[in-house]
């Protein structure tokens, strides 16, 4: 054992260059992977974040209105529980109704002051907080609140609620949009929340206000025994609401799954490719140093001991690799601007921090151990007499094929490259280096593809089910044909569907889908059909991929469903992708819904809008157009608000990026080294040193090409699968993913292979200026 420790000794300082190239290669691939699953963790785990950056209260306590409700000194006793943290608030609030351009809102405004409160804070994304001394109201919207109401910071908006004498309306200033880690608004269930100074609220003079104060627990599990305990001290009668942070994670995060599971599987597939690039740099390693191995058996090392000497150095590397990946991403990770740091910083309190920090560097060490093991295998049976495998030849001799582009004197360079990459020292070597650089390229296109499916939830909303970018509603049943044309008659209306909506049983009544009517026979709604077609017969019907798998059928059967009390039998005629309910949807049309209740009129209005037209200037002239008191809708997209991912999928680019160049740099080498007798003896021959150096950077060019070209088109097949499975897995229904444009692809395949050619300039250089001399010990 000792002198295998002194042979690992001396081997690392014979080869530090090599050696620092390997603890830095694994220390940036695993820097790579925590930054990845940080951004992660900051992506898929929205209300986590918020509720940390915010500092988040776990329960919401709502007052009923007026002498009902609590006093601010009846909570005093809530702070001294045991199991409480902190108390927000509590705040005074006033239900009421928001409108902006035809679109109505209802809300609760809460009073706060002109400075954000130290728990449950509102984390601004646009605009300001509240300031004193301005002539106009202002008011913080939530995000989603702002959203549905296409209301921006420097916009207004108008306020009514019940006054002390009848309805007050005032308009208000917008002055900012903040999140918060409470649930969503979404239209139909519940209030959004605006938050206004005590001076504006008093200027509404609302006919009763309420309380509402937050507690933030020291344990989360506290929540219903606290919730208990908070409401027996303040009455039951006392409180109107109770909000859990439970709930609010529910409808935060609830939309996550389909991106978590793809980026699960990159992370994996990332680390997976991390471990070959590093495992091929060590065996790269092994055959640079046969002639080492054989000296150290002829002076009577055993193939055990070389294994071990192996195996001791390389995972020697790759603990060290991955303690100073780990240590600098942690220490240094939260300064990196943007979204990364920000990540970084928030990581520690996420779920599932302690899990990464430790799981991907021992993962990472255990691949590249089990690889290393393989190599240092290989190493133990190398021959101890160098002779033998000099007497070989180290390539094949010239094919046909390339004595023959000679003779049609086709450039010595480009023909001598293709069979540097091809062909010698061995094809099969030479096919498994390609694969090798390909599995990273094929990970960026698969990334590719899934940056261009979700960009797509944006960039043409009807590819994934989002054909109406507009909902209308009346306040009375729409009154007939009339108020459609008035619709369609609006500036940038292409139709106006009618539609109704039901909550139907499945048969057997052990679950609930949604039941829809959308257009009529002579007027269609334009579904997204990916499979079979669309409704055209009575009782046709489509229906999404959830409800698929709800019933278990499939397209081209009959379902049964109980609606309101009646049976309802349609026949599916094909799958449309369907983003709302988890894809548990079926549609048919109206004039199908009206052959059981003829009396049914639309409750709604889909507006599908041309290419170029504005939603928002849409919503705004719809209530000029019909004459009546409408409410405007903006439709929910599924992408909505994901910058984030978009951010995650960059980072693994950027990792992915990094695992193909330590690949690309390791073939190099490798290839320079392995045919250096060639070169040498092209030059010999009368191949001029720039004629040679151009041999070295021809062959590197057209291996990442061919890298690249097997790659991308692997990429993009495995991409178009994974996305459409992930997308049927979670309800969407297979059919939305869309592969990136081909001028993308090309550009990629163009920037890989000239990013080859410049890795190999250097050895190129070197391998021109070497003299025939220094060649002597090559042969052993």
């Amino acid at each position: 054992m000792r002198a295998t420790w002194r042979w690992v000794h001396s081997d690392l300082r014979t080869h530090r260059g090599e050696a620092l190239f390997a603890v830095l290669a694994s220390a940036g691939v695993i820097a790579s992977l925590l930054l990845s699953a940080a951004l992660l963790s900051y992506s898929v785990n929205p209300w986590q974040r918020l509720f940390n950056q915010s500092q988040g209260s776990h329960v919401w306590l709502h007052g009923r209105d007026g002498r009902d409700g609590f006093d601010p000194a009846d909570l005093a006793p809530l702070a001294a529980l045991d199991e409480v943290a902190a108390v927000s608030g509590p705040f005074r609030t006033a239900a009421a109704t928001l409108e902006t351009g035809g679109t109505r809102a209802g809300v609760v405004l809460r009073v706060t002051g002109p400075r954000p409160p130290d728990t449950a804070r509102p984390l601004l994304t646009a605009g300001h907080w509240l300031t004193t001394g301005t002539p106009a109201d202002q008011i913080v919207l939530e995000r989603s609140l702002a959203r549905t109401l296409w209301a921006e910071p420097g916009e207004t908006v108008t306020v009514t609620l019940a006054g002390r004498h009848g309805p007050t309306t005032r308009t208000l200033h917008v002055a900012g949009v903040a999140e918060t880690a409470e649930p969503r608004y979404r239209a139909g269930q519940g209030n959004g929340i605006g938050w206004i100074l005590p001076g504006t609220l008093d200027r509404l003079a609302p006919a009763a206000t309420g309380q509402t104060a937050g507690l933030r627990l020291k344990d989360p599990d506290d929540t219903d025994y606290t919730v208990q305990r908070a409401v027996t001290l303040l009455g039951a009668a006392r409180i109107d609401q109770v909000t859990k942070w439970q709930q609010a994670k529910a409808d935060i995060g609830g939309d996550d799954r389909l991106l978590g599971q793809i980026f699960a599987a990159f992370g994996l597939a990332a680390l997976l490719a991390a471990a070959v690039a590093v495992a091929g740099a060590v065996r790269a390693r092994v055959r640079g140093q046969a002639g080492d191995i054989a000296v150290l058996k002829a002076v009577g090392f055993t193939p055990g001991q070389v294994v071990r000497g192996f195996l001791l150095q390389h995972l020697g590397f790759a603990v060290a690799g991955a303690a100073l990946g780990t240590a600098a991403t942690l220490a240094c990770g939260r300064w990196i601007p943007g979204r990364i740091g920000a990540a970084v910083a928030l990581w520690p309190r996420m779920p599932g921090h302690h899990a990464a920090v430790v799981g991907v560097p021992a993962a990472a060490v255990l691949l590249i151990a089990a690889a290393t093991a393989l190599a240092a295998w290989r190493a133990g049976r190398v021959p101890p007499v160098p002779a033998a495998r000099s007497a070989h030849p180290a390539a094949r001799p010239l094919s046909a094929l390339g004595r023959r582009a000679l003779g049609l004197r086709l450039s010595p360079v480009l023909v001598l490259g293709w069979r540097s990459a091809f062909t010698a020292p061995g094809r099969t070597r030479a096919l498994g280096a390609t694969v090798r650089l390909a599995l990273p390229l094929a990970l960026i296109t698969v990334a590719l593809v899934a940056w261009t499916t979700l960009g797509q939830f944006r960039t043409d909303p009807a590819r994934v089910g989002r054909a109406a970018a507009l909902t209308v509603r009346t306040e009375q049943p729409a009154p007939g044909d009339g108020f459609t044309a008035a619709l369609e008659a609006v500036d940038g209306v292409a139709h106006a569907v009618p539609g109704v909506e039901f909550t139907a049983l499945v048969p057997g009544q052990t679950g609930t889908l949604t039941l829809r009517g959308l257009g009529t026979r002579a007027a269609p709604y334009p579904h997204t059909v990916v499979e079979g077609r669309a409704p055209e017969g009575p009782d046709e019907a489509v229906a999404g991929q959830g409800l698929l798998d709800l019933l278990g059928v499939r397209v081209g059967e009959w379902v049964r469903m109980t609606v309101e009390g009646r049976p309802q039998i349609l026949h599916l005629v094909g799958r449309s992708i369907e983003p709302d309910h988890g894809g548990r949807v079926v549609s048919t049309t109206l004039d199908t819904l009206r052959d059981g209740a003829p009396g049914l009129r639309p409750a709604f209005h889909a507006l599908v809008l041309r290419p170029d037209a504005d939603p928002r200037a849409v919503a705004a002239a719809v209530p000029a157009a019909t004459g009546a008191r409408v409410e405007v809708r903006g439709t929910a997209e599924p992408g909505d608000g994901e910058d984030a991912p978009r951010g995650v999928l960059a980072a693994l680019v950027a990792v992915l990026a990094l695992i193909a160049l330590v690949e690309l740099l390791t073939l190099i080498g490798t290839g320079v080294r392995d045919r250096v007798r060639d070169l040498l003896a092209l030059r010999a021959i009368g191949l001029t040193p720039r004629q040679l150096g151009a041999v070295v950077v021809t062959s590197a060019a057209l291996t990442t090409l061919a890298a690249a070209l097997l790659g991308t088109a692997a990429g993009s097949a495995l991409g178009h699968r994974l996305v459409d499975a992930e997308a049927a897995a979670t309800g969407l229904g297979a059919g939305v993913a869309r592969l990136p444009d081909p001028a993308a692809l090309a550009a990629l395949v163009l920037t890989v292979t000239a990013t080859g050619a410049l890795a190999a300039l250097p050895p190129a250089v070197r391998t021109a200026r070497r003299r025939l001399v220094d060649s002597a010990g090559e042969t052993l």
